[in-house]
């Protein structure tokens, strides 16, 4: 098994499918076309579930071990929201005017600038910065946390999958991305789970 092979594939439940979160059982899905989250069994992508989104033009997600956390480019906000039924929690304002992925690294939440191409590491009681660095030349979507870095979908040419050193973006690996529009990425704790606009499908991507 080499780093970026497919291990499976499935269609998305909406055609607009974005970001990515692993709850430890099941696939959080954020679709930017239906405006709805979905709960996916990740050996098939059966709907477990669904509920509206806080607000249109979703981008990012991620789960915190206890709750969902999701931005959105409408209000260029970010919101912590109930699972069961998607209750806002709380919400502030994103530090980007174009918001892209989201990642929980156990105590604080990472989130993506796809314009400025910046990285910011933010407080999740109020959305204060604590950190934040340059990632060009990339433009990056999907962001989830493995073990002390970043992994992360790069819209830019070439499209790629790549992990980052968060403190200050440095490439560590890349792989190509399975098609040609790289959106969400999830890790599951031992492969990572990706969306991509082109295809529509839900793909499981190897990292040996």
């Amino acid at each position: 098994m080499a780093l970026g092979d497919i291990l499976r594939s499935y269609p998305a439940p909406a055609s607009g499918p974005r970001d990515l979160a692993f709850d430890g059982r099941s696939l959080w899905l954020n679709d930017l076309i239906s405006d709805r989250l979905y709960q996916l069994n990740p050996r098939d992508g059966a709907v477990l579930r669904s509920f509206a989104a806080p607000a249109g033009s979703g981008i990012g997600l991620t789960w915190d071990g206890r709750t969902l956390w999701h931005s959105n480019s409408a209000g260029d906000l970010i919101f912590q929201l109930d699972p069961r039924d998607g209750t806002i929690l709380r919400s502030f304002a994103s530090p980007s005017t174009s918001p892209g992925g989201l990642a929980w690294d156990g105590r604080t939440l990472w989130h993506t600038d796809s314009a400025t191409q910046l990285l910011y590491q933010l407080d999740p009681r109020d959305g204060t910065i604590l950190h934040s660095t340059d990632t060009a030349p990339q433009s990056i979507l999907g962001l989830t946390w493995v073990g002390g870095t970043l992994w992360a979908a790069d819209r830019a040419s070439p499209d790629q999958i790549t992990q980052l050193d968060p403190r200050d973006g440095t490439i560590l690996r890349a792989f190509a991305s399975p098609t040609s529009l790289p959106g969400g990425l999830a890790w599951d704790g031992r492969t990572l789970w990706h969306t991509d606009f082109a295809t529509d499908l839900i793909y499981q991507l190897s990292v040996q």
